[in-house]
């Protein structure tokens, strides 16, 4: 569940709207496409999980429902990180990713 203070902005009320989606229909998004559509220091929200297919090369925010083992330690180890969608803390400048 995102906080209140989110789910009253338009990209809050676009991530709760995602999430009441049955879970076969939630986005699997692979690490390769956050490298390619985002640069050094983004934030991005997938609602849905995130595989560890590709690699990215530099530190980002990411914000799931899920994580792959492999997806969290590639995120990690560019130097960025991986949180649940309940610790989004804003939705200024933050992507969303399906």
């Amino acid at each position: 569940m995102i906080s209140k203070k989110i789910a009253k902005t338009k990209l809050g009320k676009e991530i709760k709207k995602r999430m009441e989606k049955s879970r076969k229909n939630k986005a699997e998004v692979n690490i390769g496409k956050i490298a390619k559509y985002t640069k050094k220091g983004d934030k991005v929200v997938v609602v849905g999980k995130v595989l560890g297919m590709g690699s990215i090369s530099h530190a980002v925010t990411v914000a799931a429902l899920a994580f792959s083992k492999s997806a969290k330690e590639k995120i990690e180890k560019a130097g960025g990180k991986a949180i649940r969608i309940h610790e989004l803390e804003e939705t200024k400048g933050v992507k969303l990713m399906a």
